[in-house]
């Protein structure tokens, strides 16, 4: 058996996003009063920090406040503070105002890339003696004897699309921690292994997802309205789909436009990435990037399941933050600092944890630190409002009004989420959407949008993008359901080809911006992604 590098730390943190930096600086802040040194290392898939980092994105600053109160001398880039607020209910060709529900209401937050947020997050860690390792992917948990997890393994590198070692091979290391901070953000590989191992997931209901399309767009300074907020529903969702749309204006001159459609959407011809252009081609939206120009892209999944789908957030030597957790409240549309909290609470419990006993233990006080913060609160008072629209729109928004102007989010009942491969129906339920043809100019096919965001995968290195069983590709998912990964993927991933009058599916895994909507919609979960060799994917610079 071949032998890996072995590397001891004191606590591992997997993934540099909000959730996982903050859960750094407040550890490598807790050393410093307390005079004590940990070896704090966390690692990052991406490239660098913030190439696979995407957001819409509005930040309530209170955790940030919390974690760094100082952080405008520092220099933070949170330069573009929220000056209005307007939700828009979209028809084919009109828009009208409806009221802002309170928790839509922005005033004192920012506009910002998250991207260039945890750029800054990074340099703080570091400077209080953090250790971070850009383009290293862990792929695995280390179990010791005891079942508790004592570290993880990060992915070798020079391994041929065969298996075989090429010249270029490196074997991964074992990082050895006392605790391991699972950070890795919406349905993260190594946090999907833990909850199946644990069965983190068996008091609480499945967690369901939205697929987020995103793009920035460069528009004339008369066009540009610093620090507007937009958020729609309707147009060009059917009422029976969940999902809405968000404008945010940047600066300078950007405009961050994008669309979020549930992922529990039934109809299997239902394609997210054509409906993202065909909402900008609403004359109200269309008019604000014309003459403007599109300068970047990407995708991702976020959690929409909310309180009732957070599971266990702990495990015998670690626990889960942020978005790996599901920390995300839906009607408020924000997750950073939600993420940025639980990031705080878990590093005050694992540095108390480590003052008493140096084995790996199960830090149950951080479930209860949870459960006895506002992030706690924030979510159980709006639990019902996403699972409400599984009725359709209609009802959810007139679920909505009541749970939040009249029961204020004490209903005595908790409305139940369910799976989201699970609600997939037949395609002969359905006739085929027929979609626009894109004009190029405030719409684009696939491959030009993919090119915008520096999508690079190693070409020859083994497959990220796993099936189960090729054959249910076709005898289930092409025969029963039209083949819906070709129109779930917003990056042309998925194929169906004919060869020798046999149909096939094509995985084109270079185009994979590691969204993970196949991981979630699939209906049979024949799909499963991994991290590819570390470093391959989207290259973000502003999302």
């Amino acid at each position: 058996m071949e032998q890996h590098e072995t590397m001891s730390v004191d606590v591992i943190i997997i993934g540099a996003g909000p959730a996982g930096l903050a859960s750094a600086i407040r550890l490598a802040q807790l050393t410093k009063t307390n005079n004590i040194e940990l070896n704090i290392c966390v690692l990052e898939k991406g490239s660098t920090v913030g190439s696979h980092i995407i957001a819409g994105a509005v930040l309530e600053p209170r955790s940030l406040n919390e974690l760094i109160p100082d952080w405008q001398k520092l220099g933070a880039p949170l330069n573009t503070k929220v000056t209005s607020d307007a939700f828009w209910f979209l028809t084919r060709q009109h828009h009208y105002k409806l009221p802002t529900p309170p928790q839509m209401r922005n005033h004192g937050n920012y506009v910002i890339s998250l991207g260039a947020l945890c750029k800054w997050l990074a340099v703080q860690a570091e400077q209080l003696g953090v250790q971070i390792f850009p383009g290293f992917a862990a792929i695995e948990p280390i179990y010791d004897a005891q079942n508790r997890v004592i570290g993880v393994k990060t992915g070798a590198m020079g391994i041929d699309k065969n298996g075989m070692k090429t010249k270029h091979y490196q074997p991964g290391i074992n990082i050895l921690a006392k605790y391991t901070i699972c950070a890795e953000g919406s349905r993260g590989s190594l946090t999907k292994m833990l909850i199946k191992h644990y069965d983190l997931q068996q008091n609480s209901d499945p967690q369901t997802y939205g697929l987020g399309i995103k793009e920035l767009w460069e528009i004339p300074e008369t066009q540009h309205k610093s620090g507007t907020v937009i958020h729609s529903v309707g147009w060009p969702l059917d009422s029976a789909t969940f999902g809405g749309g968000f404008i945010y204006h940047l600066d300078p001159n950007i405009v961050a436009i994008g669309l979020v459609v549930g992922l529990d959407y039934q109809n299997p011809y239902l394609n997210p990435y054509a409906e993202m252009q065909r909402f900008k081609q609403h004359p109200s939206i269309r008019k604000m990037l014309s003459s403007g120009r599109c300068i970047e892209y990407g995708a991702r999944v976020i959690n929409e399941g909310g309180w009732q789908s957070i599971p266990k957030l702990t495990f015998p030597g670690g626990l889960l933050v942020g978005c790996a957790a599901g920390f995300v409240n839906v009607p408020k549309i924000k997750g950073i600092h939600t993420a940025i909290k639980s990031g705080m609470l878990a590093a005050e419990n694992v540095f108390t944890a480590l003052q008493k006993d140096s084995a790996p233990a199960e830090l149950t006080l951080y479930t209860a630190a949870i459960h006895n913060s506002w992030i706690a609160k924030e979510l159980q008072a709006v639990r019902n409002i996403r699972p409400a629209f599984h009725k359709g729109l209609w009802f959810g928004l007139a679920y909505s009004a009541l749970d939040t102007y009249i029961l204020r989010g004490k209903a005595p009942w908790t409305l139940r989420n369910h799976a989201d491969h699970l609600q997939l129906k037949p395609a002969t339920n359905f006739k085929p959407i027929n979609y626009p043809r894109y004009d190029n100019v405030i719409s684009f096919d696939r491959m030009t949008s993919l090119d915008r965001s520096n999508v690079n995968h190693e070409e020859n290195q083994p497959p990220h993008l796993l099936l189960k069983d090729p054959a249910v590709a076709i005898n289930i998912n092409w025969k029963v359901y039209a083949a819906p990964e070709q129109r779930y993927c917003p990056a042309g991933v998925y194929e169906i080809l004919q060869r020798n009058d046999q149909a096939y599916l094509q995985i084109n895994a270079q185009n994979c911006l590691h969204c993970k909507a196949c991981d979630v919609k699939d209906p049979t979960q024949n799909i499963t992604w991994v991290p590819p060799e570390g470093g391959g994917g989207p290259n973000y610079s502003g999302m």
